[in-house]
């Protein structure tokens, strides 16, 4: 598969996911979130900076549990809660945000 974006075509792999990293921008993330049918507003980017963070410091993308924790720490605990991702990255945040996010999928992600 693959992503045009600004006249630039990037390689995905079979379920969207960018297959060079550095591909990743923030018109990336915008048409990575449209195939997913979600408008990215100011909270998605909140995850999206946490997670790729988190990226940086583990070199992993982070399965739900730890998604939600890391996001707690960072964001609050008000935002640290599975419902509060779900309504954010549908069906699953941990797969859904790490693939907006430019990431790998998660390993522990069914």
């Amino acid at each position: 598969m693959s992503l045009t974006v600004d006249g630039k075509t990037l390689n995905t792999d079979k379920e969207g996911y960018l297959k060079d990293l550095g591909d990743w921008s923030p018109a990336v993330a915008e048409a990575l979130a449209s195939r997913e049918n979600i408008t990215l507003t100011a909270e998605h980017w909140d995850v999206i900076e946490v997670l790729r963070d988190f990226y940086r410091e583990f070199e992993l993308s982070p399965a739900m549990r730890p998604l939600v924790k890391r996001v707690g720490q960072k964001l609050g605990a008000d935002k640290g809660r599975s419902i509060y991702l779900m309504k954010l990255f549908p069906p699953s945040p941990a797969k859904i945000a790490s693939k907006i996010a430019g990431l790998p999928r998660p390993d522990n992600c069914l």
